[in-house]
């Protein structure tokens, strides 16, 4: 394992560097060629991070690049060759090398016009940030950081090599990654980034929407999401990318009757994201469907505002409108439809609790609260809890106090029946065998009423069930219809004699 010790202002940084890289240096400087480790694991270093993927930079054409590492690595590929980059694995780790660029993009495409450079300074010019600009020369360790990325890194500030509009005209994805980085490491952007993605935040709609996901992923799921938020809506990006969120900054009515949205949902974020689990737990942490859900929880806010008579505000059915909204926003960022679902019924159901905390609830509301939230009932637990921000502080506890209780009466309840899954008491086949019915959707009015009857009075015996279900059958017009079968005869005298009585 090599050392190696560079100053980083006062301090002295001691790293280690992996067998794996000095190895492969000592490859390419033995065949004449330059070999340096770039970027982001360079930064790692000084922050103390080590990472499983290895970026290094070369003067080596991809052709000679291959030549070299074919017998040494354990597997490589060449999917990014027309870019310069050939990617392998070696020892666990996951390696890419990048020929030198000195590259043009052409401003009105998204996609760069690769031209090969020849020296390692210019290539480091073209990085994103100087905290990525820097380099380890392999295999002597020397560091090559022209553009101060230590003394940025020192004093946690995020800025360019060269012009911040330069570099966002190359690739505008990386006014997205000024944001992610202010969330992932707590750097300030230096005042002219900030000006430079104020100015070009428009030119993020160039950007495939694929893209600017992946960046808002890993922004939402840092360890300081409320910093990059704030980063997107103060600079004008989120009117492209969330505008729902940017939305959120209401202007106050005068007498200020209604908290600020916008502050409240990044403070929900926070809290939600303190309130996930290590590995072991029911949410473990970074959890992107919570904290997301949390962000977006009230912006059916902006839309349902109302000034009621009296001088209240208020906002009903914002949890509805904000549950489409939030869809929508998803599709738009192309998540997967699975994700979509389940941020959209966090944002549905987080107002649901409250009127727990006002009436207290039947066993049956309890159990639908339960089989509504389904595989999400944890994360709506956190969700709702979240939701406090309140700086009264007797308020604040009688709604803690109310949440306790109800999760409380989840847990004595599936002590006693199993909530997760609430079935009627009857399945499809003895439904359909009772009734001498045929698979079709008769079969499923049937099967919802005996849900329903086992939400309100919780688990039947079966012999209550057949009757319940006997007495449904007799009052729809296909039990009237279909005399044919022992058992529909059978429930229509059930159901003609239940008429009777019931006139009589």
């Amino acid at each position: 394992m090599a050392h190696a010790h560079h100053k980083i202002d006062s301090h002295t940084v001691d790293f280690q560097v992996d067998p794996v890289v000095l190895e492969l240096g000592q490859r390419f400087v033995d065949a004449g060629h330059e070999l340096s480790l770039v970027g982001g694991p360079v930064r790692d270093l000084f922050l103390g991070r080590v990472s499983p993927d290895l970026d290094f930079t070369t003067d080596a054409t991809p052709d000679q690049t291959v030549a070299l590492i074919k017998k040494w690595a354990d597997n490589y590929w060449e999917i990014g060759r027309a870019f310069g980059t050939i990617g392998m694995r070696k020892a666990g780790f996951q390696i890419e090398i990048t020929t030198y660029r000195a590259e043009a993009y052409d401003p009105q495409s998204r996609k760069p016009v690769v031209a090969f450079g020849q020296s390692l300074t210019d290539d480091l010019f073209r990085r994103d940030f100087t905290i990525n600009a820097m380099a380890l020369r392999l295999p002597t360790l020397e560091l090559v950081d022209p553009f101060g990325g230590v003394r940025d890194l020192h004093a946690s500030i995020l800025a360019t090599p060269g012009a911040p509009e330069s570099s966002f005209s190359d690739d505008p994805l990386r006014m997205m990654r000024a944001a992610r980085f202010a969330a992932q490491l707590g750097v300030t952007v230096h005042d002219d980034v900030r000006q430079a993605m104020t100015r070009m935040a428009e030119r993020i709609t160039m950007i495939s929407a694929e893209r600017v996901r992946d960046e808002l992923v890993k922004l939402i799921c840092a360890a300081q999401p409320r910093a990059g938020v704030d980063l997107l809506v103060d600079t004008g990006l989120a009117e492209f990318v969330l505008p729902e969120v940017s939305a959120l900054r209401l202007e106050s009515d005068e007498h200020h009757r209604h908290k600020d949205v916008y502050q409240h949902s990044l403070q929900v974020l926070e809290q939600a994201a303190a309130l996930e689990t290590d590995a072991d737990g029911p949410v473990p942490g970074p959890d992107f469907v919570l904290r997301f859900a949390a962000l977006m929880h009230d912006v059916g806010k902006p839309a349902t505002r109302r000034f009621e008579p009296g001088g209240a505000v208020s906002f009903r059915l914002h949890d509805m409108v904000g549950s489409k909204l939030t869809a929508k926003r998803m599709k738009a960022l192309r998540f997967d439809n699975d994700t979509i679902k389940a941020v959209a019924r966090l944002v549905e159901l987080h107002m649901r609790f409250y009127g727990y905390g006002d009436a207290g609830w039947s066993d049956s509301a309890v159990r639908r609260y339960v089989t509504d939230a389904g595989p999400l009932l944890e994360r709506l637990h956190r969700l709702t809890r979240s939701d406090v921000t309140t700086r009264n502080q007797r308020k604040a506890e009688r709604l803690s106090f109310a949440y306790d209780d109800l999760e409380a009466r989840i847990a004595a309840l599936r002590e006693q029946e199993s909530l997760e899954a609430v079935r009627p008491d009857l399945d499809g086949g003895q439904i359909m065998a009772l009734l001498g019915l045929k698979p079709g959707p008769v079969v499923g009015r049937a099967y919802k009423f005996l849900l329903n009857e086992r939400m309100e009075h919780g688990p039947l015996d079966p012999a209550v069930a057949e009757s319940k279900l006997q007495q449904w059958w007799a009052a729809q017009p296909e039990a009237a219809a279909d005399t044919s079968t022992t058992a529909g005869a059978a429930a229509v005298a059930a159901g003609a004699e239940h008429s009777d009585t019931k006139e009589s």
